[in-house]
C-alpha cells in the first residue's frame, strides 16, 4: 500500500480513529488503526476498536498510489504523523515494514497483521431505533450523564447511560444512587419504543464526536441484542451495550414539594463554589435555609479550616427548611443547566431535591439531601447567635 496524506483533512479522522483504540491491551491489532484503500483513489477506510467501542469513518485528504491494508501502531506512528516536518507526506507499506517520507526525511516502522485485526459488527441486521440531530443527541446525552458515575460500579447499571424510545420521546437517564439526572429530546423519527443501557465511557466518546459535527446534522441510532450503531456520515460507531437492568426511575420521580425557590443560576453556583473552598476536604456538605419571603442562607464548615455563610436574595415559596446537601452535586447539576436563572424545588429535610429549568420539562436533575445531625444544626445557630456588627 501506498498513500500520499494532505496532513490537516487526514488527522481529522485519525484522531477520531485513534481514540477508540486500545492503550492498554496486549493483543498489538487493537493497538493500531486499520488503514484500508477504499472504492476511490482519493480515501481510505480507518478502522479501531477496543472490544467495547469500534469506529468506522472514510477519511478524505488522501491519494491513492497503490491498494492495500495495514495497521498501523498508534504510539508511535500517530506521533510520526502529527510531527511530520511537511503538511504533504508519503506512506508506504511492504510486507509489514512501513515507511514515511516528509520531504528529505524518512521513519520506518513496522505494522501490524490486517489479519490479527478483528472484524467489527456491521449494522446491516440492527434495527431502527431512531434519527435525531447532533446537537440533540448531544445535548440530550451530555444532561441526561451528569448524576453517572465514571468507574466501574456495581450494581453494573450505576456506570450506564439508559437510553430510553417511548411514544416518539427519547430520553437519557442516569444515577449513581444518590442522584439521577434525565434529558429528553424529540427525535426527527422515531421507531418502536425500546430501551438500552450504555456504558458512560462510550456515551463520552459519542459525545467528543457529536460535538465535532454540524449541529443540524442526522445521527441515525441502530440497535441490536448486543450493540448500538450510531451512524453519522461517512462515521459509523458502535458501542456495545451494558447487559443488565436499570431501575425504574419513574417511581422516584415524586413530584410532592414542601418549599420551592427560583434564583439566579450564576449567583448560586459563584456562592456554592466558595462554600465548596472551605468543606471539600471535610464534610463536602452545605446546609441550607430557606425561608419563605425571605433569603437564601448557606453555611459551611470544616474543623481545621474555618467556617462560611452566604445569603442570595431568592424568590422561595413555601415551607421554611433547613437541608443539607452534597455541595458538588449541587454544583454539578446547576452547571449542567442553561439559562439565568433555575426552579428547585424541596420535599422537606429527608426528601429529594430536583432543578428544573424555569417554564421547561426537557431536563431534570435530582440529589438526596445527607441527613442532618443535631451538632451541625446547633453548630449553626450558634455561629448566628455569636455574630456582631462592625461598627461603621
Amino acid at each position: 500500500m501506498r498513500l500520499q496524506i494532505s496532513k490537516g483533512e487526514f488527522m481529522k479522522n485519525w484522531q477520531i480513529a485513534e481514540r477508540s483504540t486500545s492503550s492498554k491491551s496486549t493483543i498489538n491489532s487493537l493497538t493500531g488503526v486499520l488503514l484500508r484503500t477504499a472504492d476511490t483513489d482519493s480515501s481510505v477506510l480507518m478502522e479501531a476498536t477496543d472490544l467495547k467501542t469500534s469506529i468506522k469513518c472514510i477519511s478524505q485528504g488522501v491519494l491513492v498510489e497503490e491498494e492495500g491494508e495495514a495497521v498501523l501502531p498508534v504510539k508511535l506512528v500517530g506521533e510520526l504523523f502529527k510531527k511530520a516536518p511537511t503538511n504533504v507526506f508519503t506512506v508506504s507499506i511492504t510486507d509489514g515494514k512501513g515507511i514515511i517520507i516528509a520531504g528529505r526525511n524518512k521513519y520506518k516502522f513496522t505494522t501490524y497483521s490486517p489479519r490479527e485485526f478483528p472484524k467489527l459488527p456491521v449494522s446491516e441486521s440492527a434495527a431502527f431505533f431512531c434519527t435525531a440531530t447532533a446537537s440533540e443527541l448531544l445535548r440530550a446525552a451530555s444532561e441526561g450523564t451528569v448524576a453517572c458515575t465514571t468507574g466501574e460500579e456495581f450494581p453494573k447499571y450505576l456506570g450506564t447511560a439508559f437510553f430510553q424510545l417511548r411514544d416518539g420521546e427519547m430520553r437519557v437517564v442516569a444515577t449513581d444512587g444518590r442522584r439521577l439526572s434525565l434529558s429528553k429530546c424529540s427525535p426527527v423519527r422515531a421507531g418502536e419504543n425500546c430501551d438500552f443501557l450504555l456504558p458512560i465511557t462510550g456515551v463520552r466518546e459519542l459525545q467528543r464526536l457529536l460535538g465535532a459535527l454540524d449541529g443540524e446534522s442526522p445521527i441515525e441510532i441502530l440497535v441490536e441484542s448486543t450493540l448500538v450503531f450510531f451512524q453519522m456520515g461517512s462515521m459509523e460507531f458502535s458501542v456495545r451495550r451494558v447487559d443488565t437492568a436499570f431501575p425504574n426511575y419513574e417511581n422516584i420521580l415524586n413530584p410532592q414539594t414542601t418549599t420551592t425557590m427560583d434564583i439566579d443560576r450564576h449567583e448560586l453556583i459563584a456562592a456554592l463554589e466558595r462554600v465548596d473552598v472551605i468543606v471539600r476536604d471535610f464534610s463536602h456538605m452545605v446546609l441550607i435555609r430557606l425561608s419563605p419571603e425571605g433569603d437564601l442562607l448557606l453555611t459551611g464548615k470544616a474543623p481545621e479550616t474555618g467556617a462560611v455563610q452566604e445569603v442570595l436574595d431568592a424568590k422561595i415559596e413555601g415551607e421554611s427548611l433547613t437541608v443539607a446537601f452534597n455541595v458538588s452535586f449541587l454544583i454539578e447539576g446547576l452547571k449542567a443547566l442553561y439559562g439565568d436563572r433555575v426552579f428547585i424545588s424541596f420535599n422537606g429535610p429527608d426528601g429529594q431535591m430536583t432543578m428544573l429549568r424555569p417554564g421547561e420539562k426537557d431536563f431534570l436533575y435530582m440529589a438526596m439531601p445527607i441527613k442532618i445531625n443535631e451538632s451541625d444544626l446547633l453548630h449553626d445557630e450558634m455561629e448566628e447567635e455569636n455574630e456582631t456588627e462592625i461598627p461603621e
